[in-house]
This record gives structure tokens, C-alpha cells and sequence, in this order.
């Protein structure tokens, strides 16, 4: 069926975390949609429903799968129902990983700027967060492989969160990439987390590589994390997926996950995660297609009306990372300016301190929205 993104749903009054407002300020922070579900996905919930009994629920032969089914047709990926493990939510794996992998004290590679949640796992476990600046070439983010080195030898790092694709750049980094940072860890036994729930919206011309596939021989030291929630906009929905494939270190994991009860899903999750995976294929084709639309729009709406921004293209997800130095020199001005033009973006400056003086706005909207959104940026700014 053909879905209307156009359409705008109004949110406000919801309890949503992104429409939290008392007036008509537009929200282009978050990063969720405001896109209707995908109709499979509302149909499955339905179908739950309509049986009338919401009682305990396991993970079903036909929900594996689905998710096996899925990473393979489209990355690649091999899995075994046993390599496969489920979780509340990124990061709540992200904290369990810093727990399973350091102790106390130990010292955890972080690239800046990133997904605020990295550094603030990181530090509520009790570990520290060594930052490793990316380098910014021609528009595009970078690994700095010396520097990574450098801090691994001089902080004895544990272990290094990754995040592919990147957030909130937008990177998809290439095979040769992931390779680079592969040798560099086992060179110096570093364990590799790799966030990857922004694999399914890469973007045209680019190719997400799962970091499985590169890990043949280091098992025991990589594991991922995805979740469809992001994908086909499901986020309240809670549900996400940790794929591993040494069995001693997923034994290691669940052990860790039983250790606080978060190894298992509500059936809404379970119904989700299936009927996406099965069946969400063509309402996330779409929505692609009409992201990179949006893109397209935002690029052009600032290179005319704020020439003098600099816009870092996604090359996965909707959400643009914007250099807002010629016009503010105070994260706090900035932010402050666009709120009160009665518009939102997450400051930069969360992500570390390369986000200074940048915004990253979401695009994951109809294109009124955004068009008015936009306007209200110029005239903050202008």
C-alpha cells in the first residue's frame, strides 16, 4: 500500500516526550517520527488485542525468524536463534556491556562527539570515558586511528563503544573503516560494542556493514546491538535485540541480563518486532524515500536563507548535524535564540565537546512541519 507522509497527526496531549509543549513550538530534536506507524505493525497490535488475554508471553519460533530472516537478506548477517538475546533497549545493553566488559574504574573509548548516553553509561557504572575526537574532512566525520591508539595505550582501555551508524553525524563507515578499528582493538585486546540502530536507514549510495561480519577469529570480544524501534518508528514501544556469537560470551551476557530481569519483552514488543520484520519492509522504503526528500529540502531551504551554515549530509537516519558557528558563539545563546523562535533542535554541545556550537535537527516529519520549522531557524538566526 502507498502511505501518506504528508499527513499531520497532531500529538500534543499525548504524554509524547517530543510534543511536550503549551504552544505551537515545533519539535525537530528527538529522534522519533511523526509518521504514521507502518499499518502491519498497527494490524499485529490490533490482533493482540482482539484475543482479549494479555498474559505472560514468550519469544516465538516465527519471531526469530523473522529478525534472522531480516539481517540476513539485507546485511548479510548469519544468525542462530542462541546468538540472538533481547533487551529493554540500547541503552540499557550499552550499560550492561560497560558492567560485562570493565571493571570498576577501567577506562572506556568513546569517539566525540556521540550519542550522549555512551558517556553517561559509562560513568554511572563507575568507569571512565576517554574521549577520541573524530576528524571532520570535507564535510564528513573520520576515524583519528592514531589518536584512538594513543588513548588505548595510555589509559589501558577496556573496551570501545562504537556507533555505526554514527550518531549524531550520520556516518556509515565503510568495511575498510570498521577493519581499521577491528586490528586496532585486537592489537590491544579491546572489546567492541557496536550501536547499530540506525542500520536499516542508511541511505542511497551508502552500505551499512554489520560488525559481525568482520569479526571472525574475535568473537569473544564483539558484540552488537540493534532494535526496530528507530526503523519503523515504534520508540514507546520498548524492545531492542544484542547479537553475539561466541557462546561462552553470550552465556556471560544473559547471565548478566538475568541479573536484573532484562532478558525478556512485554507480547506488544514481541508482536512489533515480528510484524516489522515481516512485513514493514515497504512502509520503511517509503518513508526512506521521503526522508531523503527532506533532506534535500532542508539542504537547499539553508544554503539559501543561512549560506553560511555548514550542513554535514546523513549518510544514515534523518537526523542533520548543523555548524552553527557563524552565527553564535554561545551553546547557550544558540539554543536559547531557536526556543525562543518557538522551535527545537538538541545542542550540539550534549554530544561532546566537537558538538560545540552545533545543532542537530530532525527531518522525520511531514514537510509542512518542517517547512515552518525551518523558517523559524532563519529567523532566529538570520
Amino acid at each position: 500500500m502507498q502511505y501518506n507522509f504528508d499527513e499531520v497527526i497532531d500529538r500534543s496531549n499525548t504524554g509524547s516526550i517530543k510534543w511536550h509543549y503549551e504552544d505551537d513550538t515545533i519539535p525537530l530534536w528527538v529522534a522519533d517520527m511523526d509518521f504514521k506507524t507502518a499499518k502491519p505493525i498497527l494490524d499485529s497490535l490490533q490482533q493482540v488485542i482482539d484475543h482479549r488475554v494479555l498474559g505472560y508471553t514468550k519469544q516465538t519460533d516465527a519471531l526469530y525468524q523473522a529478525i534472522i530472516n531480516w539481517h540476513s537478506s539485507r546485511y548479510g548477517l548469519s544468525l542462530t536463534e542462541e546468538q540472538i538475546l533481547f533487551s529493554p533497549g540500547v541503552v540499557p545493553s550499552i550499560a550492561l556491556m560497560v558492567n560485562l566488559f570493565t571493571e570498576v574504574g577501567d577506562a572506556v573509548l568513546i569517539n566525540d562527539p556521540i550519542y550522549a548516553p555512551f558517556v553517561a553509561k559509562t560513568k554511572l557504572n563507575g568507569c571512565k570515558a576517554i574521549s577520541s575526537p573524530l576528524k571532520e574532512i570535507d564535510g564528513r566525520y573520520y576515524f583519528d586511528l592514531e589518536d584512538m591508539e594513543a588513548k588505548i595505550k595510555q589509559h589501558k582501555v577496556k573496551l570501545f563503544l562504537l556507533c555505526n551508524p554514527h550518531n549524531p553525524g550520520g556516518r556509515v563507515w565503510s568495511e575498510a573503516e570498521l577493519k581499521a578499528v577491528l586490528e586496532l582493538c585486537k592489537k590491544y585486546q579491546v572489546a567492541i560494542v557496536s550501536d547499530e540502530i540506525h542500520q536499516d536507514l542508511t541511505l542511497t549510495g551508502h552500505t551499512f556493514t554489520p560488525f559481525l561480519n568482520l569479526a571472525e577469529g574475535y568473537e569473544q570480544m564483539v558484540v552488537s546491538l540493534t532494535s526496530m524501534t528507530k526503523t519503523f518508528n515504534v520508540a514507546g514501544i520498548k524492545g531492542s535485540l544484542i547479537f553475539a556469537k561466541d557462546k561462552a560470551l553470550l552465556k556471560q551476557i544473559s547471565n548478566q541480563q538475568r541479573l536484573n530481569d532484562e532478558n525478556e519483552l512485554n507480547m506488544f514488543a514481541y508482536s512489533v518486532m515480528r510484524s516489522a520484520y515481516e512485513n514493514g519492509g515497504s512502509w520503511l522504503q517509503q518513508a526512506l524515500a521521503y526522508i531523503e526528500k527532506n533532506i534535500d529540502f532542508t539542504i537547499d531551504y539553508l544554503a539559501t536563507h543561512l549560506p553560511d551554515m555548514k550542513v554535514m549530509r546523513p549518510e544514515a537516519s534523518y537526523l542533520i548535524w548543523l555548524d552553527c558557528s557563524a552565527y553564535a558563539d554561545d551553546d547557550k545563546v544558540l539554543y536559547d535564540k531557536l526556543r525562543e523562535a518557538k522551535v527545537e533542535l538538541n545542542s550540539g554541545i550534549q554530544y561532546g565537546n566537537e558538538g560545540h556550537l552545533k545543532m542537530r535537527i530532525n527531518v522525520a516529519c511531514p514537510q509542512s512541519i518542517l517547512a515552518e520549522g525551518l523558517n523559524r531557524v532563519k529567523q532566529a538566526l538570520a
